[in-house]
C-alpha cells in the first residue's frame, strides 16, 4: 500500500513561490508514476504536473504557463512541486497522487483523478493579492 503525505503549504502574497513536498512510502518509488493535484472549493480536482519515472519525463498543465516545476529525490522518496510567481488563483488544497505504471494504459489520462488510486491528505496554498 502506498503512502503518501504533503505538506510545505502556507499562505503567501502574488508573485511569491512556494515548494511543497511528497513524501511516498510503502510501494518502490521508482516505480510509481507521482502527480499533483489542486482543488478549490466547488472546483474539479485539477491535474497539475506529473513526473514518470524510468526517464524523468514531466508533463505540466497548460493553464500554469511555465510557473511550476515538479522533481523528484530517489534518495529521500521525496516529489516536489516548485511554484513560483503565484497568483491569487492558485489558491486551492494541493495533493500528490501516485499510480504503478503497471495499471498505466495507453489511453489512460494524467490530468484525470481517477486514473490515481493513491492520495495524500493534501496541503493548503492561499495566495493573497
Amino acid at each position: 500500500q502506498v503512502h503518501l503525505v504533503e505538506s510545505g503549504g502556507g499562505s503567501v502574497q502574488a508573485g511569491n513561490s512556494l515548494k511543497l513536498s511528497c513524501a511516498v512510502s510503502g510501494g518502490t518509488f521508482s516505480r510509481l508514476f507521482v502527480a499533483w493535484f489542486r482543488q478549490s472549493p466547488g472546483q474539479e480536482r485539477e491535474g497539475v504536473a506529473i513526473l514518470f519515472t524510468g526517464g524523468d519525463k514531466t508533463v505540466y498543465a497548460d493553464s500554469l504557463e511555465g510557473r511550476f516545476t515538479i522533481s523528484r529525490d530517489s534518495d529521500k522518496n521525496m516529489v516536489y512541486l516548485q511554484m513560483d510567481s503565484l497568483k491569487p488563483e492558485d489558491t486551492a488544497m494541493y495533493y500528490c497522487a501516485a499510480v504503478s505504471p503497471a495499471t498505466w494504459l495507453a489511453n489512460t489520462r494524467w490530468s484525470r483523478a481517477e486514473s490515481y488510486p493513491y492520495w495524500g491528505q493534501g496541503t493548503q496554498v492561499t495566495v493573497s493579492s
